[in-house]
């Protein structure tokens, strides 16, 4: 992986982050940041979100979603960076 290509950024944020617009205001953080992907709730009451773009746009949103301006209450993120598949395109909410 490049340190300035196009990489994929895999994060599992948990806390209290289903319900309270968390989705929301991550896709509304990575289209600012140019990222394209997806947020969504898992069963186990984790977010998990993937996104593709800049390396540095991609350490950004983790650095967002580790911050406490987040909706909700973040306790801890899990990441996995990947090359980048280039299937993606726009950032929603599944």
């Amino acid at each position: 992986m490049s340190e300035d290509g196009v990489v994929r950024l895999t994060a599992w944020v948990r806390g209290r982050v289903q319900g309270v617009g968390f989705r929301w205001w991550t896709r509304a953080r990575a289209r600012e940041l140019g990222l394209a992907g997806w947020a969504r709730n898992l069963p186990d009451g984790r977010v998990e979100v993937v996104a593709e773009g800049s390396r540095a746009s991609c350490v950004k949103l983790l650095e967002l979603l580790r911050s406490c301006d987040t909706p909700g209450r973040v306790d801890g993120v899990v990441e996995r960076w990947s090359e980048a598949r280039g299937n993606l395109a726009g950032f929603v909410e599944r």
